[in-house]
């Protein structure tokens, strides 16, 4: 950075600690050297926070500042962590400890859990809460036995991560439940209740209990602060309520407390995170030093610009970008899915044959459930990719159908095969029950299943004598295609998997109302998140970058990063030829079936996510279909809502002509 950066084995051990600085920027300096008292680093996206924060380490113990057995680097995973100690341990500092909030404090209480406890050993800690949680939603009322459990065990963590008990969740956290009140309260109860009767303990456990320990035991809690005296947290906009009450009772009296973070990046914050930490952090630690990190040594200027207009910068300020010139991002709109597909795939081509490696080239989506159009798409383009994160066919609703498929072998063929699935879907894994807004796996599953009955229409219209047995042959075919995704294939993953990788190349697809921001998001602070959440995968781009919209209702923030423009006009994009741009349409089509489904959801006595999802009625509204056959293409409308809806669709349809 600045100067060609000096390999870090010449650096190993070096009497001069000025050395450690020379390819430093100014900021990138001033944050190094400031090495006692309080200090934020707002580092930007591609800032070098990274070295930052190691040669500040390396640099206090070369002067003197600190020990370096009295060094705690904290990271937000245990993949940071590794890399740190390796970068320390290259720049002559192998005994500096590097580890995440949790490791620290699991490391803590093995220790002092035996004295508390009569010599009984630390239990074992639950390697995932759905272990316990499947039988005990199993056992709960009506449709929702469906609820997915990952949406009970991310409530379950906000909960703990604010220390509310089960008795307290009532008024305290009520509206955050994926289910009723009450219910939740007595599922969390039961669920510490067979954690206790089991003998273990959980994730967030780890932090409570160190907590406890070191407000309750003050000799405990002086022993670790004689231990560790300096510490240095990063991705501290992340930081959630738990956490940043460990980093007090570590830190103390002692004022040696450095965080680093982008207020612009938080995106967990329905982990519980806030970057309400970082942004205060000055004025709860009086005489606190704010140094900001604002060149970026990853991405273009053109991409840059982009990432600018899309998020200002805020407390940071504009990212001003450090390396040369290059081509301007992609941005494009397509009349279909389908056109949108085709043009990943050429793109993925173009910047190959620019000399891109497939392993330099990511696509980045807001769910998961958006990834096997696209998996589907390169594997007829033959062009290799591998998926990061949970793949498809491997989702847990997803085998679950298959095997519930293989099991009922409907004997009907074709659109009445369709309709069969579909009613086994309704019945007996609760699709229509799924409260779409409760949660994001219950929006993942929803979409899941929905997708793979889209998959199995499609193959009915292409085949009307469709057997259940030739169905399920080809969802085999494609599931093992997935399983056989190359690890040296292009990258397909989601914008919060993304977060701390960068690739030469980034595809954003998909950028339509209801998918980013998603239909969720409808707080000022949730259309917040999403737009933070397009920034981050922004900036996960070098040199090349696409955004492109396939809906006549795109997000708004696609439209707001297009260049002023008519109505209709002509752009620049890369690769291809000029595009031209279709006009956005009004709402009155979309709010005529809002009206129809608060109506119809009323007159039958149901949730109005069960008439119709808000993506659903966005699509129909896109498409303005005139027939059966048209709307049935639709993603949410299979046979039965066909059946059950569909004339009176056509008629708002043509009411709103």
């Amino acid at each position: 950075m600045g100067k060609a950066a000096r390999p870090y084995s010449s650096l190993t051990a070096t009497p001069d600690p000025e050395r450690l600085l020379e390819d430093l920027n100014p900021s990138q300096r001033e944050a190094a050297t400031t090495t006692s008292g309080p200090l934020a680093i707002i580092a930007g996206a591609g800032s070098g926070k990274t070295r930052v924060i190691s040669r500040r380490a390396a640099y206090a113990i070369a002067t003197g500042a600190v020990p370096a057995d009295q060094i705690l680097l904290v990271t937000f995973t245990d993949k940071a962590a590794g890399e740190m100690v390796e970068r320390m341990a290259s720049l002559g500092h192998r005994g500096v400890l590097a580890r995440t909030f949790h490791a620290a404090a699991l490391a803590q209480l093995r220790h002092f859990w035996p004295g508390r406890h009569d010599g009984a050993p630390l239990p074992a800690i639950l390697d995932s809460k759905l272990r316990l949680l499947v039988p005990l939603i199993g056992r709960l009322p009506g449709g929702y036995r469906f609820t997915p459990a990952k949406d009970i065990a991310d409530t379950i963590e906000w909960a703990k991560i604010r220390r509310i008990r089960p008795e307290r969740w009532a008024p305290e956290g009520a509206d955050r439940a994926p289910i009723p009140a009450d219910l939740f309260a007595r599922l969390y109860r039961d669920y510490e209740r067979a954690k206790a009767e089991a003998g273990l303990l959980d994730f967030e456990d780890m932090l409570v209990e160190t907590v406890q320990l070191l407000e309750d035991d003050a000799p405990a809690a002086a022993l670790v602060r004689s231990r560790k005296n300096w510490f240095s947290v990063d991705e501290y906009q992340d930081t959630n309520p738990l956490a940043e009450r460990l980093v007090e009772l570590w830190l103390g009296d002692s004022r040696d407390l450095a965080v680093v973070g982008d207020p612009d990046q938080t995106i967990y914050t329905f982990t519980g995170a806030t970057p309400e930490f970082l942004l205060s952090f000055a004025r709860r630690h009086p005489g606190a030093r704010v140094v900001t990190l604002a060149e970026n040594y990853r991405s273009s200027p053109q991409i840059l610009e982009l990432a600018n207009r899309l998020v200002p910068g805020g407390a940071r300020g504009a990212l001003r970008a450090i390396q040369p010139d290059g081509p301007l991002p992609s941005v494009r709109r397509f009349p279909d899915a389908e056109a949108e597909l085709g043009a990943v795939v050429e793109w993925i081509r173009a910047v190959g044959a620019a000399g891109v490696a497939p392993t330099e080239t990511a696509v980045l989506v807001r769910i998961n459930a958006q990834l096997p159009a696209i998996e589907d798409a390169l594997t007829r383009a033959s062009i290799a990719f591998t998926v990061r994160g949970l793949r498809f066919f491997d989702r847990r609703e997803i085998r679950e159908a298959r095997h519930l498929l293989r099991r009922a072998q409907p004997a009907e063929t074709g659109s009445a095969l369709v309709a069969a699935i579909e009613k086994l879907f309704v019945e007996r894994m609760g699709l229509d029950d799924v409260a779409a807004d409760a949660g994001s796996e219950g929006r993942e599953r929803a979409g899941s299943l929905e997708l793979l009955l889209g998959i199995v229409d499609d193959l009915a219209a292409a085949d009307p004598g469709l057997t259940i047995d030739a169905a399920l042959a080809e969802l085999n075919r494609r599931h093992a295609a997935e399983a056989a995704a190359s690890a040296d294939g292009v990258n397909l993953l989601t914008y919060h998997r993304a977060k701390g990788l960068e690739w030469d190349a980034v595809y954003l697809p998909a950028l339509d109302e209801g998918l980013l921001p998603i239909r969720q998001a409808k707080e000022v602070e949730e259309i917040a998140e999403e737009r933070r959440l397009l920034y981050v995968g922004i900036t996960r781009a070098k040199r090349f970058l696409a955004l492109s919209s396939s809906s006549r209702r795109p997000s708004r923030f696609f439209v707001a990063l297009e260049p002023p423009r008519p109505a209709l006009r002509r752009v620049r994009v890369l690769p291809g030829p000029p595009q031209a741009l279709a006009v956005v349409p009004d709402d009155r089509l979309l709010e005529g079936l809002r009206r129809w489904r608060r109506e119809r959801a009323s007159a039958d006595g149901v949730p109005a996510y069960v008439v119709a999802h808000d993506t659903t009625l966005a699509e129909i509204a896109d498409a303005r279909p005139r027939s059966l056959p048209a709307l049935r293409r639709v993603r949410g409308m299979g046979p039965t809502k066909l059946e059950r809806y569909g004339a009176e669709i056509l008629a708002v349809i043509e009411d709103a002509e």
